[in-house]
């Protein structure tokens, strides 16, 4: 009973694998199998998280944000809302417009579940709880998430309909522009770790979290992850008094349910991931002697990015595309390459000179801080005055 409280995840893995080799299978077949039936576990457990669990959840919080019931009639507190809907979902005629490319039209929504479950497969839960530590993790998370884009793309074009398409462009657009200072985010817990590996980045926050030694590149990362999910303030691929719903006008049924339930799924992978990357991971007292610690430090680490993400989406109103845009490539962007350069500066001077690397880092963070927030005073300050200047001319004053 120590072993398996002391390693769980392991006893379960060699008890598993010793039963299949005792009935007769080779041992690297019956490895094959363990992992064929872990990722179909995982996946089953996610797409089963995100679409009962967290649309109820989401609809609870949103409605105590705004002063709302939220579901309370189909099942206790409202909890077989989510079944119903899916029910509801499946049974809906299942349409395909005329003129549609039928194979990339049906294969869309497939991709855009395939593109997010397979995010998960990096992520690391607990203590020997993975599905599979690749020493390049964080460039997997970046490529299986174009996925996504292309899925978009894919049903926007393939529906045969304008709108689709202007949405489907419009929400590419903005997802391929916000990758690029969630990308040089990245590369400043690359640096602090010495590795791309998830497994790698989670055990050098032992000490400290990388939310404290680089908070700019949490923020920038925690930024461009709403708008890659497409929710409030950024959610104009689904702007309907511009272009009727985006990219999925044309489905109906459970494609349209697969759409839907990749939004949540994202929402709650970009918390897991913010988690991982900033949070810590599974870190925290006794989490390395007892893995099962370390796994509900992970959720609760999860839980509260993901309450964010809903406090930010119910709160804020829309913004507008060149807002969106210009927040991107004037602010973003140069904002995270000056947080790279800054970082590996102030870190390899702290290495040489014998500094404590996190006042190295955090006087860094501060300087661009204030830098940041010296300039943007000064284009508030400009912009105010050719406002004035341009309100003076046409009232003769």
């Amino acid at each position: 009973m120590d072993v398996f409280f002391r390693d769980p995840f392991g006893w379960v893995s060699r008890t598993w694998n010793d039963l299949l080799t005792g009935l007769g299978l080779s041992s690297e077949l019956a490895t094959l199998l363990l992992q064929l039936v872990g990722a179909v576990v995982l996946t089953g457990i996610v797409l089963t998280l995100s679409g009962v669990f967290l649309t109820w959840l989401d609809r609870k919080l949103s409605a105590r944000i705004q002063d709302r019931l939220g579901p309370n009639r189909v099942g206790p507190y409202g909890l077989l809302q989510s079944v119903a809907d899916a029910i509801k979902l499946v049974t809906k005629e299942d349409i395909t417009p005329d003129g549609a490319d039928k194979v990339v039209y049906n294969l869309a929504p497939l991709l855009a579940i395939m593109s997010v479950a397979g995010l998960w497969a990096v992520i690391p839960f607990a203590p020997q709880l993975i599905g599979t530590d690749l020493n390049v993790g964080l460039l997997y998370l970046i490529s299986i998430g174009s996925i996504g884009t292309l899925s978009i793309i894919m049903a926007g074009w393939a529906s045969n309909n304008k709108y689709a398409l202007l949405g489907a462009f419009r929400t590419v657009a903005q997802l391929v522009s916000y990758e690029v200072p969630m990308v040089l985010a990245l590369i400043i817990p690359t640096m602090l770790a010495g590795s791309m590996g998830m497994g790698d980045i989670v055990a050098r926050q032992r000490d400290v979290w990388f939310v404290v030694l680089a908070p700019l590149a949490a923020l920038i990362f925690f930024i461009s992850s709403l708008a890659e999910v497409g929710r409030t303030p950024f959610d104009l691929m689904e702007a309907e008094s511009e272009i009727v719903a985006g990219f999925n006008i044309e489905y109906s049924g459970m494609k349209f349910g697969m759409f839907y339930v990749a939004e949540f799924l994202h929402a709650f992978t970009i918390s897991a991931l913010t988690a991982t990357i900033f949070l810590g991971g599974w870190q925290g007292p006794g989490a390395a002697a007892f893995p099962l610690l370390g796994l509900v430090y992970f959720l609760i680490k999860t839980a509260f990015v993901y309450f964010l993400l809903t406090l930010i989406r119910f709160t804020l109103p829309r913004i507008r595309i060149d807002q969106m845009n210009d927040l991107n490539w004037k602010f973003l962007t140069p904002l995270a390459l000056a947080a790279v350069i800054l970082t590996a500066v102030a870190d390899k001077a702290a290495l040489e000179a014998g500094w404590s690397r996190t006042g190295a880092l955090l006087a860094a963070n501060g300087a661009i801080a204030l830098v940041t927030v010296l300039l943007l005073g000064r284009h508030a300050r400009s912009l105010r005055r050719r406002l004035e200047a341009r309100v003076a001319r046409a009232t003769g004053s």
